[in-house]
């Protein structure tokens, strides 16, 4: 329980400052849009380059662990955007894929790592430190690719690769974690002066972007789709560790910190890099940043609930 009040209550709590800021007139229109341009351009990549810079590369490779993981989330994703296509058939491929994301990207960087901290010690840090790798050059890239081919589908076979291509070689988001994991995997460290620079630069990347969801939540009806947030909410809160719990004891039989962690980081709530994605983008940003929000709260019952059980769940 002293997790959820230091780090889950924490997190709703920025959200409804941005809310009120917004609501009372302290920021005014555009905010939101500029907030996350912050955080996509600036705050973000620098928390990724830094954090990733200092991983020991021979850590980073557990493989049943990523395995587990990330298995888990693309099962998830599936599952989402199948039932998406079926019961949401007007949505466009940009939508139904960060639709996807929404049902299983949890909240690893700014809620989990802090999180196990607290719950779990130091020795779960490294596996919460993977995970997040995870979340953002893999599944991130996953989801950049697909939504730039939708949004890119007019200029045709060649033209589309192009177009691409030239996003991913030019997103700060993508970028940033593979050049931290190269410079982790050289044993390169960065100039102490840019590893400050990145850590004070990145250290606002998670405020900024909670923040900026309350302000966008201000005066968008919550009530508007309230049946695909209520699926959402449930297959991310609900279904996504279930899966994750199956592939974890019984087909890669993770034991200890490890089994625990992968299990709690599926159990999160959603990140908010989805709703930074979409406002990034222009597509799916109501239903993004309402998701957040009730996953958020919700995920104060779900996670007090896993906790006590936690341990004997994977072990």
């Amino acid at each position: 329980m002293e997790a959820i009040v230091n780090v889950v209550l924490p997190v709703f709590a920025i959200i409804f400052a941005g809310y009120i800021g917004r609501r009372r007139n302290i920021l005014g229109e555009g905010s939101s849009e500029a907030l996350n341009g912050f955080v996509y351009y600036f705050s973000m990549p620098a928390l990724f380059l830094v954090t990733l810079s200092r991983v020991d590369s021979s850590e980073i490779f557990n493989w049943p662990f990523i395995q587990s993981y990330l298995y888990g989330m693309l099962i998830t994703f599936s599952l989402v955007f199948l039932i998406g296509k079926i019961a949401f058939s007007k949505m466009r491929l940009a939508e139904r894929s960060l639709q996807g994301m929404a049902g299983m990207f949890g909240n690893t960087g700014y809620m989990g790592i802090p999180l196990v901290m607290v719950a779990l010690g130091e020795a779960a840090v490294l596996p919460a430190v993977i995970a997040t790798i995870i979340n953002t050059a893999v599944i991130g890239g996953l989801i950049i690719v697909l939504v730039e081919v939708d949004l890119r589908s007019e200029a045709g076979g060649a033209g589309i690769a192009k177009d691409v291509f030239k996003s991913l070689a030019t997103n700060p988001v993508l970028i940033s974690p593979v050049i931290g994991i190269s410079l982790s995997v050289m044993e390169v460290s960065l100039p102490n002066s840019i590893a400050s620079f990145c850590d004070i630069l990145g250290a606002a990347a998670g405020p900024c972007a909670l923040f900026s969801i309350g302000v966008f939540l201000a005066g968008q009806p919550l009530r508007e789709g309230i049946g695909e947030i209520s699926f959402l909410t449930i297959v991310k809160l609900l279904i996504h560790p279930l899966i994750s719990w199956v592939l974890i004891v019984y087909v890669f039989e993770i034991k200890g910190i490890w089994g625990e962690v992968a299990l709690l980081m599926a159990a999160l709530p959603l990140g908010a890099t989805v709703f930074v994605l979409a406002q990034r983008y222009d597509v799916y940003v109501q239903r993004s940043s309402s998701a957040t929000l009730v996953t958020t709260i919700v995920s104060v019952i779900t996670l007090s609930v896993l906790f006590p059980y936690l341990s004997a769940l994977v072990n």
